[in-house]
């Protein structure tokens, strides 16, 4: 019979992280541990209010699961069929499948990607993402962080300042920007408006600038766009590949949103299908998320996996960043 176990860990922040829906100094993740014998495997979630998950409701939901048999588990299929049996927010899904995955790699004597049966890869270039503040800080915190040490700088953006935002940006680094709205604008022509100030300033595409409800908004959004739109918040367990291919150039998959590693391989595979372009993201995170990440990110062109790098004290020290690059 298999012992699980969850915990929840406060995670302090080396500084606030704002984004254009909220800020936030600290973050509450749980952690999940699954052991028999002498093999154990652990799997991190990383709840978003954005999507109606806390770490009460799923201390509550992973509680249910016990109930509800998941000791007995003695396979991935039963793993799965369980989850569909009793459904829980997509990252404590992540959380318990990628523990259970874990726990099987180890027992196997295989890696993550020998198990999925996808490429390795030891080194993985990361995105790095300023948070929203001052444009006057910019420069002292590219500075201060040595950012320039990443091959690309992403810039959280609040519709009022994101031009100043950039342009603070660009003045102090010859890095390619990506612009992360996270739903800030509401009306499409004024975030093509927008667009018209960025023509003299190195933006390579923008992330998800509307709401995700906005399907029609989008399709016009992406008509008349001068520059490739991503989707991120319109992407959860289950995308609709044929809406989001008249919206959007490209996805950005992240595991606590896909719900577990073989749905969220899913999601590139389909990605790559459907002709947009794949790229991984993250929560704010331990290295124990990021690590899981990095399991799928071999030819991927945009691997955006800085969470773990915001961390005060990181705990589990299973990735470091040497020079824009994560090595496990």
């Amino acid at each position: 019979m298999l012992n699980w176990h969850i915990e929840t860990k406060e995670l302090h922040l080396r500084y606030t992280w704002k984004i254009a829906r909220n800020a936030s100094d600290s973050k509450i993740n749980l952690f999940v541990r699954v052991s028999e014998d002498r093999f154990w495997g652990m799997g991190e979630a990383a709840p978003n209010i954005r999507y109606h998950e806390t770490p009460e409701l799923l201390l509550q939901q992973f509680g249910n699961l016990l109930q509800n048999g998941l000791a007995q588990v003695q396979s991935l299929s039963d793993l799965q069929n369980l989850l569909i049996d009793y459904p829980v927010a997509n990252s404590l899904r992540f959380a318990v499948e990628s523990a259970y995955v874990h726990y099987l790699c180890a027992q196997q004597k295989i890696s993550v990607s020998q198990f999925l049966g996808i490429d390795a890869t030891a080194k993985v270039p990361t995105i790095y993402t300023l948070p929203i503040m001052a444009p006057e800080l910019i420069s002292d915190f590219i500075r201060e962080n040595n950012l320039n040490r990443f091959q690309i700088l992403k810039v959280k953006v609040n519709q009022a300042d994101a031009l100043t935002l950039v342009q603070a940006t660009a003045a102090v680094t010859d890095r390619p920007l990506l612009i992360d709205g996270n739903e800030a604008w509401e009306n499409p022509d004024e975030v093509l408006a927008f667009m018209q100030l960025l023509k003299d300033l190195p933006v390579h595409f923008i992330e998800q600038p509307l709401p995700a409800h906005k399907a029609d908004e989008y399709r016009y959004l992406k008509k008349h766009s001068n520059y490739p739109i991503f989707a991120d918040e319109s992407v959860t367990d289950k995308p609709d590949f044929h809406l989001l291919r008249e919206q959007f150039h490209g996805v950005n998959m992240k595991l606590m949103k896909a719900g577990g590693y073989i749905n969220g391989l899913r999601i590139l595979q389909e990605t790559h299908k459907h002709g947009l372009v794949p790229m991984i993201g993250c929560m704010v995170e331990t290295s124990l998320g990021i690590w899981s990440a990095m399991q799928l990110s071999a030819g991927i062109k945009y691997t955006d996996l800085d969470g773990f790098l915001i961390l005060k004290d990181e705990p589990l020290g299973l990735a470091r960043e040497q020079e824009g690059y994560l090595i496990s």
